[in-house]
Parts: C-alpha cells; structure tokens; sequence
C-alpha cells in the first residue's frame, strides 16, 4: 500500500467541491492525502478547467479505470443516487453530510459498499474545528443535568437540502459524541411561510434519562451562530472554550482521514464507532421529522 495511489474525482463544484478541488491539487507533504490524486471534477454546469483540474463527464468518471474514488460535493437531495452509482461502479466514496436524506437509504447505501468492500466515508468538518475540541475536553467526565444548543442561520432551500433534522445534522452529531446514545421525547416545528421562517425544536433524553434540547432556527439575516447551555452537577457552560486556529484546513483534515481509510489505516473499532454514529443519527433525524410532520394531536 505504501506507493499505491487512488485516482480521485470530484462531484459538484460549489464551496466544498471547490475546496475539495484546492486541498487535492496541494496534499500536506508526507501525509495520507499524498495517496490521492485528483484526475478532474464532473459538474452540471460548464467550466473547462479550474486551476489545473479538467472537466468529465459523469459516464467517463464512473467509467474510467483510473478513477478509485469520488468526493460527492453535490446538493444533498442528490447524495443518495451520486453514492448508488459510484458503489455500483466499484469506486470508494467521500460524501459530505448528510450522505441521504432518510434513514433506509443510508442503511442500503453502507450495506452496499460493505458487500463490495468499499470505504464510504461521511464528511463531519464539524467534529473536526478546534472550537468543538474543546468543548469535548471540557464536556468530558462532567455528570449532565441538562442542556440546550441553539442554531442559528440563514434560509435553505429545503428542496435541496431537506428537512432540518438531515441539512442540520451536524448539531445532532455534536450532541451524540458529547453525550452518547439519545432518544426523541418530542419534535415540534414552527414555520412562517411569509416571513421564510422556521424553527425546529427537539427534545431528547440521554441514557441517563437526562434532558437535552437541540433547537435549528433559520431565517432571513439571521447570523450564522451556535449557542451552548450545559448543566452539570459541577456547573453550568454558556461559552464555547477559547480555542487556537488550527493549522490544518478542516477539509484536509477530512481528506486526510479518507486516505487513511483507503490505506488501511484506521482501526477496526474506530471505523465500527464511526459507522454506528452516522447511522444512529440518520435514524433519529428520521424519527424527528416524522415527529414534525404528524398532524397535531388534540389532548382532551
């Protein structure tokens, strides 16, 4: 494995793909993602190049004896159908959450690519910020009483992105590592049309039978932010910790952690913990949307 290189394409050329595009052009010396080399990018629209990566065509990435493994950068309504046809075509994926937008189609899509021995990888950056590192060295040993995390930010279009348990699923993911295996006690949604307003709240109980709310609140103008209240026996935390830049893009980082997968070099345990967590909160953004979209129900 120590020479092998994986020809790479990238899928979808909006932020990420372009920052995929960059971070496969310029690997960190001596690091995993030296394996990885980036044959061009397929996108709906026409480019020609972009820097020194060639525009494909879709039938020829999935094609082409090159081509070990696609970057899936696209609008997530297409994540789901993008994997099928790169599994299908026996290429490992990299696909930027959420990789679909239901629970059953996660499940048949990793069930695919453990029956064709493929890797498929779910892009989580937000695991990876040194603000969220901090926040796990400061959350870690503490006994919770309770706690809120509120997401603020601007308008989607839920036609592309979907529901807001699946387009936010990063928040759910922070609240699984930080605290472990969670149930939905309810999920409710307020929505103004007029006003392209939406609020989706959910309520969740640890293990330990204690209660956690996660809230995703997008509307025009509202600023990008998160804001934290954890309670534990020991106190209470309303500020993220201070926390230094890091040295390493997070999309390198991602990268770097796909090439390892791909050489063979991440544990067992690891990529069994890992495969657990995205499937667990697919699962319950699923339970969370069908908990919104139930007709109210009328308490006599």
């Amino acid at each position: 494995q120590i020479n092998k290189m994986f020809g790479t394409v990238v899928v979808g050329v909006g932020i990420a793909g372009l920052a995929r595009i960059r971070d496969l052009m310029n690997p960190l010396p001596s690091s995993p993602s030296e394996h990885l080399k980036l044959f061009g990018f397929v996108s709906r629209r026409s480019f020609g190049n972009i820097n020194e990566a060639k525009q494909i065509s879709l039938e020829d990435a999935l094609r082409s004896k090159e081509i070990h493994a696609a970057f899936i950068s696209t609008e997530n309504r297409s994540h789901e159908e993008t994997i099928r046809m790169f599994l299908e075509a026996g290429k490992h994926v990299l696909v930027e959450y959420p990789m679909a937008l239901s629970a059953k189609a996660a499940h048949e899509l990793w069930e695919m690519a453990e029956r064709k021995g493929k890797v498929l990888h779910v892009e989580h950056i937000e695991l990876l910020t040194e603000e969220y590192k901090q926040l796990k060295k400061e959350v870690a040993g503490k006994d919770l009483v309770k706690g809120t995390l509120h997401f603020t930010g601007s308008v989607l279009d839920e036609n592309k992105t979907g529901f807001p348990a699946f387009s936010g699923i990063a928040r759910l993911t922070w609240l699984i590592d930080l605290f472990g295996d969670l149930t939905v006690t309810s999920a409710t949604r307020e929505k103004q049309k007029d006003k392209n307003y939406s609020r989706m709240t959910v309520h969740f109980q640890t293990a330990n039978k204690k209660p956690l709310t996660w809230i995703e609140e997008r509307g025009p103008g509202m600023r990008r932010e998160k804001k934290i209240n954890f309670c534990f026996t020991s106190g209470c935390l309303e500020n993220f910790p201070e926390a230094p830049r890091s040295a390493v893009g997070l999309f390198m980082q991602d990268q770097n952690l796909f090439a390892k997968k791909l050489l063979g070099q991440v544990s067992k345990e690891e990529l069994a913990a890992e495969k657990w967590r995205i499937l667990r909160c697919l699962d319950l953004a699923e339970v969370i949307q069908q908990h919104c979209e139930q007709p109210e129900k009328i308490c006599s």
